[in-house]
């Protein structure tokens, strides 16, 4: 559904007052995708990885610079108007207006799209009804909560049946419960043969939701996969250990731990905390304990846990996705 090689983009920045030069930034840096049709695929990178302007550049907002790239059969750089046709695109900041109501936003963007007055009006009904805003669809789009407009946004990104559905953050700053609910109604968009492609920076987000996931630092795609084959290239487990404060304590432990045979990789977090990569975490932790123990270091927490998606991140990068 989705094809693009090398695709890129660059900015110039302002112009320094003190060189007179205009730096460049590359944003993209030569993403390659392939993403199937009936796929949540995601994004998951920090603030300024790059997520933003690739979904941007794919949705024919801004142009690249280069690289090739086709979506639902039609060429980005040589058919954007057929490109636009075939997907939705729902921006982080939403786009309801305060006074009007959904129904309102619904039908005007279906008329957009070139419905006739009536099939628009059947469709804004039916939009009301699958994302259950049909109580209070002709309120004004003011007295909706985050969640309700968030829906109403989503409903707006296909209102016109696209084949591709583009969601950039689609959860951010929402509460559990009204994320909870944005994550099903995407869930039911790829079992009624909807493409889905989100960006996000939750972890969680993209391993619950995603059925791929891209993982994107400095313009360039990291790595690439399921999030539990992804999960599985950090092989053992990982353990949390929370440190009594003390001046130089994370370093002071670090060196006791660094050399025992059952220790992966260590990484040192904050002024009292360590996260320790280990075959068997379970068998290896009366160990540490004791190294520590005979080391006058005492340990707040120990936290046993599988491998996450921030670990894949950390592996590949060097350094944690939520310090990011």
């Amino acid at each position: 559904m989705i094809e693009t090689t090398g695709l890129r983009k660059s900015y110039r920045k302002k112009t320094s007052r003190k060189s007179g030069e205009s730096p460049t930034v590359d944003a993209v840096r030569g993403i390659d995708l392939s993403v199937s049709a009936g796929e949540i695929y995601g994004f998951l990178g920090p603030n300024g990885a790059g997520k933003t302007t690739t979904l941007r550049m794919l949705a024919t907002l801004i142009r690249p610079d280069g690289g090739r790239a086709g979506i639902a059969g039609a060429d980005l750089f040589t058919d954007p108007a057929g490109v636009r046709r075939r997907i939705g695109y729902v921006a982080q900041g939403g786009g309801t207006t305060d006074t009007v109501s959904a129904r309102e936003e619904l039908v005007l963007q279906a008329r957009m799209y070139g419905a006739a007055k009536a099939r628009a009006v059947q469709a804004a009904e039916g939009a009301l009804k699958a994302f259950d805003l049909a109580d209070f669809g002709d309120r004004p789009c003011a007295t909706y909560s985050g969640g309700q407009r968030r829906r109403v946004d989503i409903a707006l990104g296909v209102i016109h049946e696209p084949r591709v559905l583009f969601l950039d953050e689609p959860t951010v700053g929402l509460d559990p419960a009204s994320r909870a609910y944005v994550w099903e109604e995407i869930r039911r968009l790829r079992t009624e043969g909807m493409t889905v492609v989100v960006t996000t920076h939750y972890l969680d987000e993209a391993d619950a939701l995603c059925d791929r996931v891209a993982i994107v630092d400095h313009g360039q795609v990291v790595a690439e996969g399921t999030p539990e084959a992804l999960k599985r290239e950090i092989s053992g487990d990982v353990v949390l250990v929370g440190l009594e404060p003390g001046e130089g304590v994370a370093k002071r432990a670090a060196e006791v731990l660094r050399p025992q045979p059952y220790l992966h990789r260590l990484e040192v977090q904050g002024e009292d905390g360590l996260r320790l990569y280990l075959e068997d975490g379970a068998a290896a932790i009366p160990q540490l304990l004791r190294a520590l123990d005979g080391a006058g270091v005492t340990p707040g927490t120990v936290r046993l846990q599988r491998p996450s998606l921030d670990d894949v991140f950390l592996a590949r990068t060097g350094r944690s996705l939520q310090q990011s």
